[in-house]
């Protein structure tokens, strides 16, 4: 017995571009901005302060420090950016997360798939009042596509719905236990 698998024309299918997305927390920026201000402080410190004694790069010390920190500052600014141009979709057989300035990553998670979600946030975070949403599909060590930038709220509702996607006819049924 064949299968059919009928040829698709590229013109038909639904754009993923026409898709509406949501943008994340306007808080995210500034979330990641003081995480990336605490690593590239502590770099700056790192070339500051190594002794070098006699050597020949003693001299260059200060220059060395004052290049990482303007790195990092460059490096923070273009973290900002990213971070405000971040955004979701959540339709009705997927989730959509866009994210990236120079190299746009583009995921598409089919909600068939979906296995478990979790929501996550550090302590910078939570000062942000942010949280992260892990979802996972069968078969990954970690999470398949993380969303971040969510206030508790919105991650606590996207939970809950993706939560009630997950197809009792795909869960083994289960006795209640005594």
């Amino acid at each position: 017995m064949t299968m059919p698998n009928a040829s698709l024309a590229p013109e038909s299918l639904p754009r993923l571009a026409q898709a509406p997305l949501t943008p994340v927390s306007p808080r995210l920026s500034a979330c990641r901005a003081v995480q990336q201000s605490a690593n590239w402080l502590l770099m700056t410190l790192v070339v500051a302060l190594l002794p070098l004694g006699e050597s020949p790069l003693a001299t260059w010390q200060p220059w060395l420090a004052g290049a990482v920190a303007g790195l990092g500052l460059v490096m923070i600014t273009l973290g900002w950016i990213e971070a405000r141009r971040r955004a979701y979709g959540l339709r009705e057989h997927d989730l959509i997360y866009r994210r990236g300035l120079l190299v746009q990553r583009t995921q598409v998670l089919p909600l068939v798939r979906l296995q478990h979600v979790e929501t996550l946030s550090n302590p910078v975070e939570r000062l942000f009042g942010l949280v992260r949403l892990a979802c996972f599909t069968a078969g990954g060590r970690g999470a398949d596509l993380t969303l971040e930038g969510l206030s508790a709220e919105r991650a606590e509702a996207i939970k809950q719905h993706l939560l009630g996607r997950l197809s009792p006819a795909g869960l083994p049924d289960r006795e209640p236990s005594p």
